[in-house]
């Protein structure tokens, strides 16, 4: 086949070196980035009467042309061809002649794959960016209805201090927002044209990239030609981001798999996102909770792959830069899959409201509340943490709770404590009397939720 370089060889490349080199098998994921890409060039060049009005519209419709019949299914992306710029290209000359052979004025093949993956990664950097809003509206629709279905707060895996469930979706909710401000940032530095910039050096047409620019959304033209076609910081802030969400999902997922075990019981996950055994009858498998946190390697994997591609590559382009697009294209998919997968899931989860609040009574949640209840009785607090630490114990003992001991119990082991000890220390108090913004109080849950709500509406 011949190929858009063949003019400098007197012989065709070895079939194993071809396939080797070739890309399209994966790089036909930009069909559309290209077509757009070329469509925008072809129209500057007309503006520019590079090209005659006459060949801009034969070239413009042909693409157009071509596009329609992919989409249609009428014409099948020929995986024999070397690029799926190749392709396009092919296409173009066979529909309109030698016409179609000027397309690729001023433009070379390191700004045309440059532009087609900014495209298409600007274009997933909007959509995962729509995925996590979603996310973050059914967070915010369970927090709200959550402001008082109590739960014990963890540190280390032992249970602390109680909380709500709201108040914990709610540290979840401030990751995922902060993923969303990445990604925002991640656009409006990536959002440059370096469409012009040709191999390195630019080139002596009269080309306006700041038209070019403008026809296909971006803010303007890159600056330097070198760095525009060797430039993949995007797309490795981009993986970095996609790794991070990734990193909270995972953590997410790994505390509904805590919580959907026999020994806590908090949540039942819906039988559509579950599993059973194929010898256990009883199981039922949070999957997708654990698919999701296996996946997570996945993503970094694609990250540290292009971070140790691009580690020692020499200005300008190269043809390792190739390896930008398998890895980056899976990570893509594997991110939109599981948060639309891990959205679905906590959207249909049921909370074991009742289990949650005896799991942060009987594990000593309560215990702070009762320090501070001695405190402000005036005994000092280094005294009353004393006080607290040997009257657990004597409910461990007991295998009891603070707020299940008698008066008298309470006596033997301080006098300072009366009846209103238990009211001191009962999951309500205990969480409703944290009133400081971004603690669990419901006041100050209300002020958070009201603030996110205003967030998502922007």
């Amino acid at each position: 086949m011949a190929q858009l370089w063949g003019g400098r060889f007197t012989k065709a490349t070895d079939q194993l070196v071809y396939d080797f080199n070739a890309s399209i098998r994966f790089d036909q994921k930009l069909f559309h980035q290209d077509v757009e890409g070329s469509i925008a060039h072809a129209t500057m060049l007309g503006r520019q009467n590079i090209l005659t009005k006459e060949e801009t519209r034969a070239i413009i419709d042909g693409l157009h042309g071509i596009l329609k019949d992919v989409e249609e299914g009428k014409l099948a992306i020929d995986e024999t061809q070397e690029d799926i710029h190749s392709f396009v290209e092919a296409n173009l000359i066979d529909r309109i002649g030698d016409a179609g052979k000027k397309l690729h004025t001023g433009r070379s093949r390191n700004d045309q794959v440059a532009l087609d993956m900014r495209l298409y990664t600007r274009e997933q950097v909007l959509h995962i960016d729509s995925l996590l809003k979603e996310l973050l509206t059914v967070l915010l629709d369970t927090m709200e209805e959550n402001l008082e279905t109590y739960m014990p707060g963890f540190t280390h895996l032992q249970k602390a201090q109680p909380t709500t469930l709201a108040h914990h979706y709610g540290a979840y909710f401030e990751m995922f927002k902060r993923d969303r401000l990445r990604l925002k940032d991640i656009y409006e530095r990536m959002n440059y044209c370096p469409l012009g910039a040709g191999a390195l050096a630019g080139t002596t047409y009269p080309l306006d990239r700041g038209y070019t620019a403008s026809l296909l959304g971006f803010y303007g033209p890159t600056l330097n030609s070198m760095d525009s076609v060797s430039d993949r910081d995007y797309l490795i802030e981009f993986l970095s981001a996609l790794s991070t969400i990734m990193m909270h999902l995972s953590r997410f997922c790994e505390e509904i798999i805590i919580w959907n075990s026999n020994e806590y019981q908090f949540v039942e996950i819906d039988d559509a996102y579950s599993t059973g055994s194929s010898i256990m009858p009883q199981k039922k498998n949070p999957d997708i909770a654990e698919l999701v946190r296996g996946k997570t390697g996945r993503v970094y994997g694609a990250l540290m792959s292009l971070l140790t591609t691009m580690k020692g590559i020499p200005l300008a382009y190269n043809k390792d830069m190739q390896e930008d697009k398998e890895m980056a294209f899976d990570a893509m998919e594997t991110v939109q899959n599981c948060i639309v997968l891990f959205t679905g899931m906590i959207r249909t989860m049921k909370f074991k409201k009742d289990r949650m609040a005896a799991s942060a009574m009987n594990g000593f949640t309560n215990a702070t509340d009762a320090a501070d209840y001695l405190v402000n009785k005036g005994v000092p607090f280094r005294d009353a943490h004393g006080i607290i630490g040997r009257l657990v114990l004597y409910c461990i003992e007991k295998n009891t709770s603070i707020d299940a001991l008698g008066l008298d119990e309470l006596k033997s082991i301080s006098d300072i404590f009366e009846d209103d000890i238990y009211d001191a220390v009962s999951l309500k108090t205990c969480v409703e009397k944290r009133l400081t913004i971004g603690a669990p109080g419901p006041e100050a849950m209300k002020e958070v939720i009201r603030i996110s709500r205003e967030y998502l509406a922007e």
